[in-house]
């Protein structure tokens, strides 16, 4: 979705609008800003990871573009073409390229009905509009790309299962992104080994290529999120809101109205913002509205968002806790991103 310039000064995501069409959530399914012009040859591979380069060589001729390369290394067999499965599933680390190469598969592959748009946004649409509207409207789809896959209940899994079976039994090719393996879905989060005929039959329809390597966020960073104090900060919005739109609020009033908007609508709240502001941020006590943030975040970095805050540095909101557990990564994902937007 391309932000809508609303003006300048200070404004409450706490007090924004968050309702959005399901057309305008099928309008939004292209990639986000800072991938809008991603390629192939604008893809960086770390030499130090080789996977890097033969996932990019795969994706291209995945994406039409040529001769199926011959390999061997992570693969480990020669001349597999891509076509041998409706789908590829690019599975790696955050920070490794993975969504600049889903981006690139998309500008890439000449589709004449293509769709990119994260997990939660095509899940968010099914709740909009229906799961039966929602397969009518993808039916007859050449590419649908599906960024960070991740099944955290039982309902997205049913759902997700038969929209794609009927979306490949119709033609349809599939790329997406995550942090875990197709057959690992759901693990330490609910009871996946109930739905293990389902995430199966979903890992089917995909080539499972593992991206290695570190996250570029960090690879000039030294792993600190920036943390102004009231004067600092105070500063930092009233000169960014001199010729911008910047938000401004308590970091528990912005967690409180998270809960009650749908994840899907968190594009709406920063629709037009060119700088999010926190102030008091303290370390989550709460799993669901730690998760809720992650979505948020996940917002904010697509639309390259820069982040000032006080309280709390933004890289220990995520307590050992959580860390420790099912979502590790989903946190680990969020706090690089995180250290990302306030060096912005």
């Amino acid at each position: 979705m391309t932000a809508t310039r609303t003006g300048t000064g200070v404004i409450h995501l706490t007090s924004r609008d968050s309702q959005i069409s399901g057309a305008d959530m099928v309008a939004a399914l292209t990639p986000p800003p800072q991938f809008a012009s991603a390629t192939f040859d604008s893809y960086r591979a770390d030499s130090q990871y080789p996977s890097q380069q033969e996932a990019k060589d795969y994706l291209v001729t995945f994406a039409g573009g040529g001769p199926a390369p011959e390999r061997g290394g992570f693969f480990r067999r020669a001349k597999k073409q891509p076509e041998t499965k409706p789908g590829v599933y690019l599975d790696g680390g955050f920070g490794v390229g993975k969504t600049h190469l889903l981006a690139a598969v998309y500008h890439a592959m000449p589709a004449r009905r293509k769709y990119f748009g994260s997990f939660i946004e095509y899940t968010a649409l099914v709740g909009a509009l229906g799961y039966q509207k929602t397969v009518e409207l993808f039916r007859g789809t050449d590419l649908m790309c599906i960024d960070e896959f991740e099944l955290d209940d039982p309902g997205d899994t049913m759902v997700m299962t038969r929209l794609l079976g009927e979306l490949v039994a119709g033609g349809t090719k599939l790329a997406a992104t995550s942090n875990t393996p197709p057959n690992a879905l759901g693990e330490g989060r609910f009871a996946a080994q109930d739905f293990l005929r389902e995430i199966h039959a979903m890992a089917a329809n995909f080539e499972t290529i593992r991206i290695d390597g570190t996250d570029y966020r960090h690879r000039s960073l030294d792993g600190h999120a920036v943390t102004l104090d009231d004067a600092d900060y105070a500063r930092a919005v009233a000169d960014a809101a001199t010729g911008s739109l910047v938000s401004d609020d308590a970091f528990d009033d912005l967690i409180a109205h998270l809960a009650r908007v749908h994840p899907s609508r968190y594009i709406r709240l920063i629709d037009g913002v060119d700088m999010v502001g926190m102030r008091d941020v303290r370390a989550f006590e709460d799993q669901s509205a730690a998760l809720r943030f992650v979505a948020f975040i996940d917002r904010v970095y697509d639309a390259q968002l820069p982040i000032r805050a006080t309280g709390l540095s933004l890289d220990q909101v995520f307590p050992e806790e959580m860390l420790s557990g099912g979502y590790r990564k989903k946190y680990l994902r969020a706090t690089s991103r995180l250290i990302a937007s306030t060096l912005a």
